[in-house]
């Protein structure tokens, strides 16, 4: 099972949407209502906290210090 964050979708453009976390099997639908509620909702897509290690070594929990993105990508490696 992977846990999803999803977010309400305010019909009043003044209020703040609510996230919330659903554990779902990776082959079901997105919901489109909350289960409690019935407001509507949308999935949150978020980023991942890993990293791609560019070392030959493969037990090396060390990043590379060259990180590929080239110049002015705005990283901070």
């Amino acid at each position: 099972m992977a846990t999803y964050t999803y977010e309400t979708i305010p019909q009043n453009p003044e209020e703040k949407p609510r996230r919330f976390e659903v554990q779902q099997s990776m082959k079901e639908d997105p919901l489109t209502h909350d289960l409690e509620t019935g407001e509507a909702v949308r999935r949150v897509i978020s980023g991942g906290l890993g990293y791609i290690n560019h070392s030959s070594d493969k037990t090396s929990t060390t990043p590379s210090q060259s990180h590929g993105c080239g110049s002015g990508c705005g990283c901070h490696h």
